[in-house]
């Protein structure tokens, strides 16, 4: 049975409140199709927004990057953050211009990060970050050695406090604007990849992986 998280009063969807998703399992097939988030904070009085990839493990979201990061130095500090993540799944187009839209999914999530001083859980949140962006990468790579551990930062941020908002379907016109002889209807996009292009020094006997000549991002209700 899919989880219902409990909307609070920042990740209550006001605007068009239909679209809103409180399901654990859609925010987590948003989250893991998806490949970069925008962190939004307040740092000395100014509101910034930096993109950056991330992982999740089970109800926990991760960030990471390098200790000199300003974004990390200062999400330490326990301030609250916002965390979004959007999909565009196609272009709406209507008959009007004022009722173009778009397809989309797209988290919000809210909260205070916190730092990950667990060596264990620091090396779990890194393969996260490795297997979300491609699956089965993590077995075949060197592991972070101590030096490189110690030279990244890593942040968690628990899932608790989050939404989702999906818009599907057609355009909707004002009845007058259906009599309009002007083509209306969707156009689907989907992130695709394109031929994997060797390195320059990769040894010629090595093959292409699977998970690399197929790579794909979940796909929308996959398990």
């Amino acid at each position: 049975m899919t989880q219902q998280k409990a909307p609070s009063q920042r990740t209550t969807v006001k605007r068009v409140p239909k679209r809103a998703n409180y399901e654990s399992e859609t925010i987590y097939q948003i989250l893991d199709e998806g490949l970069v988030c925008h962190v939004g904070f307040v740092a000395d009085g100014q509101p910034v927004v930096i993109p950056t990839a991330y992982g999740r493990i089970d109800d926990t979201l991760y960030i990471h990057g390098s200790p000199a990061s300003r974004m990390l130095k200062t999400l330490q500090q326990g301030l609250d953050i916002c965390v979004t993540v959007t999909l565009i799944d196609g272009l709406v187009l209507a008959r009007s211009a004022f009722h173009h839209s778009m397809n989309y999914r797209s988290v919000v999530v809210f909260g205070k990060a916190t730092l990950v001083e667990d060596t264990e859980q620091k090396l779990a949140a890194l393969k996260a970050f490795t297997e979300h962006v491609i699956l089965g990468r993590w077995e075949e790579v060197r592991s972070p050695n101590r030096q490189e551990l110690a030279g990244t930062l890593v942040l968690s941020l628990p899932l608790t406090e989050a939404s989702a908002k999906i818009r599907t379907g057609e355009p909707i016109d004002d009845e007058a604007d259906y009599q309009i002889p002007v083509w209306a209807g969707q156009i689907p996009l989907k992130l695709t990849a394109a031929t994997p292009i060797n390195d320059s020094r990769l040894d010629s006997s090595i093959e292409l992986p699977v998970y690399v000549k197929k790579y794909t991002r979940p796909q929308k209700g996959a398990a």
